[in-house]
């Protein structure tokens, strides 16, 4: 059966990272889509732009297109977004699936929900460029590529954007909380993932949030989208079907 993806990009990132497994998707017969969020598209101020801009961002896109029945696919900061638009444009979506994605309870920010140590490291280079942020790339190497040798790593840093930083800090505003809406929900856990420490994990802290959902386990890191784009695209499908 033929399904409609919207896979939606974490922060740092467009939707050019997601098209290797939207290839694998299309493969399969699914129709694709991947937008870039506003805050990380060329010329976008990443001073100024938050995270409201962005989900209704995403919210144009999807009437723009007119797409429907959507599988909405949020990674990382993305959940974020995914869970905005779930209030802006429920009719329009079949499910949400949550890839190593952040959940917010209403009022929260995604500054929120990492450790301390990330926060105060945000502040710091955000305060040196005018309110973007990049990952160091020790961060990055260790901690969101670890399943990568250091040529790929490299490789994909380079392609990294700065993103705005307002994005984290600003609180998102819900209706309910995710675990009282009634769309269908799925969470994706990337066994490797250590972008979080364990201890403030994504799964389950951050996706028993949802109340009832679909599990679904994938090999690899936080940027399986760069070292294993199929076998993220066969969890997403799983995470996915009706």
């Amino acid at each position: 059966m033929s399904d409609t993806y919207v896979l939606v990009h974490g922060a740092w990132h467009t939707g050019a990272e997601m098209e290797p497994t939207a290839t694998h998707l299309r493969a399969a017969g699914h129709t694709v889509h991947c937008p870039t969020l506003a805050g990380n598209r060329p010329g976008d101020d990443r001073a100024s732009t938050g995270l409201e801009e962005a989900a209704r961002s995403l919210t144009a896109y999807l009437e723009q297109h007119a797409l429907n029945k959507v599988r909405l696919v949020g990674h990382s900061y993305g959940g974020m977004v995914i869970s905005r638009v779930a209030d802006l444009a429920a009719d329009r979506i079949a499910r949400l699936v949550y890839v190593n994605a952040f959940v917010p309870q209403p009022g929260e920010c995604l500054n929120d929900l990492v450790p301390p140590h990330y926060t105060a490291l945000f502040d710091a280079i955000a305060a040196q460029t005018g309110g973007a942020v990049m990952l160091p790339f020790p961060v990055w190497r260790e901690a969101f590529i670890n399943d990568a040798d250091l040529a790929l790593a490299t490789q994909a840093f380079e392609r990294l954007n700065p993103h705005p930083y307002k994005t984290f800090q600003d609180p998102i505003t819900l209706s309910q909380p995710m675990a009282a809406s009634l769309l269908p929900k799925s969470y994706v856990n990337c066994r490797m993932d250590c972008a979080l420490p364990q201890s403030l994990g994504w799964h389950p802290r951050l996706s028993e949030r949802l109340g009832l959902f679909r599990y679904i386990e994938c090999s690899g890191s936080h940027e399986v989208w760069f070292t294993d784009p199929s076998a993220i695209a066969a969890a997403i499908e799983q995470a996915g079907r009706d």
